[in-house]
């Protein structure tokens, strides 16, 4: 996502438990290099104090609409002019009523009406309050003047009872507010990446696969919906949560994966390839574990079919994007299979250097040249392949 140092966010905080989640939620948007100050509502300070969030922002925190502190006792003017978002996590069923209906009587509805910024809200309350028509209906304009709703999530809930009404994780809010403050390069273009491993079974119990983790195609996926894409991801079995606004279809073989993607080939736009699928399987899959003698076991493998290339070979194929992992010469025989597949770009990169790991180190090769990238962190060196190919688009 684009670069978020320098960036300063207006944290809001309403009265609820949730407040709890709040603390952690000021800690990773610092470690994400935003710069943080805390509004809090009267109600919020009864759940956590004004010095916790002083101490973990280093900033003073606001609550009252008069305050002294401020040499123009605007506080509701100043405190956004200089924010690049407004957040509200948690939000009340009370608060985001007085959102809908513009009632500013406090410091926080007050700024949150005078700001010039964009705003985010992540409700959090019981089931019954979310599921309240007057609750669904402030929700809708909101969302209709231009709010993005965060969450809820569903789940055990501080009054005992399970359902949806949870404040969304201090992670997922995170991200949903680097998306919203991410450049939509992408906006409009849809596009279909495959990721992770493929599995061939050898019986019930043992498997053919590899050490790909995903995480560059997941990070390659994060990176398209931040900038606006509609992404389709199909995903071998992976370690990984599912990244939030894709579409995601889990498979394990390579010929799953195979049918897969010419079920969803159709009117996508670009076709990013990142999968490390099996270049083979066992010929047969024993229906009985094959049990040890002790003896050589020989397994007869069998070619799969090339994936890439098999969309390459359609009528009107999406625009094209292949990975290649190699041990050896690696940029010669990532040329090579680039020429070899009619693919407009590759990544290129050791395996045994990005294969698990959570840096990469990347070489792009188009048909003007090869361009390295610097090792770097999955997520920013998918920004970079992504920012790449918009190029070439």
């Amino acid at each position: 996502m684009n670069n978020m140092q320098n960036k300063h966010i207006l944290l809001g905080v309403c009265g609820g438990i949730a407040a709890y989640k709040s603390a952690y939620l000021v800690r990773l948007l610092q470690n994400s290099g935003f710069s943080v100050q805390v509004m809090m509502t009267e109600a919020a300070t009864h759940f956590v104090t004004p010095v916790t969030f002083q101490a973990l922002s280093g900033q003073a925190v606001l609550t009252d609409i008069w305050d002294p502190r401020i040499p123009n006792r605007m506080a509701h003017i100043e405190a956004t002019r200089i924010a690049q978002a407004m957040l509200i996590a948690p939000a009340t069923s009370n608060v985001m009523a007085k959102l809908a209906t513009g009632i500013a009587d406090d410091l926080l509805t007050t700024t949150a009406l005078a700001r010039n910024c964009p705003l985010l809200v992540a409700p959090a309350m019981n089931r019954e309050m979310w599921g309240h028509p007057s609750t669904r209906r402030n929700i809708e304009q909101l969302q209709r003047d231009g709010v993005n709703i965060i969450g809820p999530a569903s789940g055990h809930q501080a009054c005992g009872e399970v359902g949806e009404g949870r404040m969304e994780e201090p992670e997922i809010i995170l991200l949903m507010l680097k998306r919203a403050l991410t450049t939509k390069h992408w906006e409009g273009r849809r596009v279909l990446v495959t990721a992770g491993p493929t599995l061939e079974s050898i019986d019930p119990v043992r498997a053919i696969t590899n050490h790909s983790s995903g995480k560059m195609g997941y990070a390659i996926v994060d990176a398209l919906i931040a900038q606006g894409a509609e992404v389709t991801l199909i995903t071998g079995p992976v370690a990984l949560s599912s990244p939030v606004g894709a579409k995601v279809i889990a498979v394990m073989s390579a010929e799953q994966m195979l049918h897969a993607v010419h079920e969803h080939i159709e009117n996508q736009d670009v076709f990013f390839s990142v999968a490390a699928v099996a270049d083979y399987r066992p010929e047969q899959t024993q229906a009985q574990k094959i049990k040890k003698s002790g003896a050589p076991l020989a397994l007869q493998l069998t070619a799969t079919v090339d994936i890439l290339a098999s969309v390459t070979r359609l009528p009107k194929p999406p625009f094209c994007v292949g990975f290649a992992a190699e041990t050896n010469s690696v940029n010669d025989y990532a040329q090579h299979k680039r020429v070899a597949k009619n693919i407009p770009v590759i990544v290129a990169n050791h395996a045994q250097h990005a294969l698990g790991q959570e840096d990469n180190e990347v070489v792009i090769i188009d048909e003007t040249g090869q361009y390295p990238l610097a090792k770097a962190h999955k997520s920013e060196v998918a920004e970079r392949i992504i920012e790449h190919v918009l190029k070439l688009l």
